[in-house]
């Protein structure tokens, strides 16, 4: 996920990084997007409801920011990656049918549809962003 993001964002320029060619979602908002959705489907793995700061992150995902270079976005992903298998290498199989809640209205799920959910969003999402990518070059 990380090295096909990295390789294909590795010359963009900052305007690039926010064009959203065709009115398609920018690869900035892509790169932040998978941070989120990672954290977020995590966090309610862990039984523990978002966090005021999670909020604000979510709520700025769509914002450009030409502050934000490719390198801190991509950095910030691996790290969030990293964090993310370290929870699942000390997660317990026989847990993963366990009751979780899913978002404020609590949708029931599982820990493993947290889980799965979390590596397929953010699958999807990279999938977008290098179509963005291929259209920016």
């Amino acid at each position: 996920m990380v090295e096909d993001s990295t390789k294909y964002t590795a010359q963009l320029s900052p305007e690039q990084l926010w064009a959203r060619p065709c009115g398609n979602a920018s690869i900035g908002f892509h790169l932040l997007h998978i941070r989120g959705v990672i954290d977020r489907m995590f966090t309610y793995a862990a039984g523990k409801s978002l966090s005021a700061e999670q909020f604000n992150y979510l709520q700025k995902e769509g914002i450009v920011d030409l502050n934000h270079s490719v390198a801190t976005l991509i950095g910030n992903l691996q790290l969030q990656i990293r964090q993310a298998l370290e929870v699942l290498s000390m997660t317990d199989p026989a847990t993963l049918t366990d009751e979780r809640f899913l978002g404020r209205k609590r949708i029931p799920t599982t820990l493993i549809g947290l889980l799965f959910h979390a590596a397929e969003h953010a699958q999807r999402h990279v999938g977008q962003l290098l179509v963005t990518a291929r259209c920016l070059k």
